[in-house]
């Protein structure tokens, strides 16, 4: 499947030129943001991780070998990007033990910067946001162009498209999904079935989101929508001095999409045609996800780039920061700015 066919529409137009992103570590850096006072005591003991080139996971066996402790005992928020230097925040519960030495599991790859215990295991989302910092090299594009673009940008925030890293190479966890989906059946291993449902609903929401991009209707409430702040999961029904509310303005409030589960969108009027038609058309996912009981949630539809900035520390590099929410992509950011070419490779014949 193509990244059009997995999102959807850019929302300004045509990609400005092209560039690498991911030459090294360091060009695709992440910060956890965990807005959790620790207490400084207590049976969990928290570590803040730096990592290199290595995946959340395999992060939690080495701290769990080192620690001597199952693996179960390692909690994590969120996963990190592989191909980044990430940090991120872990905890190993160790009741009536004192903090082991964790050196066995620090190497080139993974540095342990901060320890400190608290009284709760850290939960799975609880993190608030991430803080990114991005580097594109190789940068074949006109500068001025990609300044406006960036105020724009600033100024109206992005489509919130699950990015392509959600799908698997090529698409390949939608392909597998419809294949469960298609025998009615769930696979047995807890999380190849995690990524396969998430894959599902991430698939359907991009669909929703990529029609109203086409139609224009993303940054806009209209009635029958459901709305939502932007750090908030819950959601009230838009009428009309909903839709005119000064939140919408400012990029606090938002339109949102289905999350699909059990039952029909509980949108209303043009929007509720349009997420059961495109759920329709994808009935076999649909009724997969609501047979595994998934509950139908909400994702705000566009995506205020928070603290956004930029500069250019070479004329073929441009560096952005920024702060998204949990569970948003910087990639699609990326998408709104530059078509991203191979390490070593950028399209010459572009015209700007």
């Amino acid at each position: 499947m193509t990244e059009l066919e997995l999102l959807g529409p850019r929302a300004y137009g045509d990609a400005l030129g092209s560039a690498v992103l991911k030459a090294t570590a360091e060009d695709f850096q992440v910060d956890e943001v965990l807005d959790i006072p620790l207490s400084g005591d207590g049976e969990h003991l928290w570590l803040w991780v730096e990592k290199r080139g290595l995946n959340t996971e395999e992060a939690a066996r080495r701290l769990a070998r080192a620690a001597g402790v199952q693996l179960r005992t390692v909690s994590y928020a969120g996963l990190k990007d592989r191909q980044a230097l990430t940090r991120q925040w872990f905890s190993i519960q160790l009741p009536g033990k004192a903090d082991p030495d964790l050196c066995a599991a620090e190497d080139d790859t993974l540095k342990i910067l901060k320890s400190i215990r608290h009284k709760r295991k850290l939960q799975r989302g609880a993190h608030a946001a991430n803080g990114f910092t991005l580097r594109l090299t190789q940068l074949q594009a006109d500068t001025e162009a990609l300044n406006a673009r960036l105020e724009s940008i600033k100024l109206k925030g992005i489509p919130n498209y699950f990015g392509t890293q959600r799908f698997g190479y090529e698409g390949g966890n939608v392909g597998e999904a419809r294949q469960y989906a298609e025998r009615k059946a769930l696979p047995e291993q807890r999380n190849v079935r995690s990524r396969l449902l998430s894959t599902a609903r991430s698939y359907l929401f991009n669909k929703v989101l990529a029609a109203r991009v086409a139609d224009g209707s993303w940054q806009r409430a209209q009635v029958g929508d459901l709305l939502a702040f932007t750090d908030s999961r819950s959601f009230f029904p838009a009428g009309e001095a909903e839709c005119n509310d000064p939140r919408l303005a400012i990029l606090d409030l938002h339109p949102t999409g289905p999350l699909w589960g059990e039952g029909d969108s509980p949108a209303s009027g043009v929007t509720a045609d349009l997420e059961n038609a495109i759920a329709g058309d994808e009935s076999a996912l649909r009724d997969w996800l609501i047979r595994a009981g998934m509950e139908h949630e909400r994702r705000i539809l566009r995506l205020p780039i928070g603290q956004l900035t930029w500069h250019y520390p070479e004329p073929d590099i441009l560096q952005l920061e920024f702060v998204l929410p949990a569970g948003c992509f910087a990639t699609v950011l990326v998408r709104e700015l530059v078509d991203l070419a191979p390490v070593g490779q950028t399209d010459s014949s572009c015209v700007f």
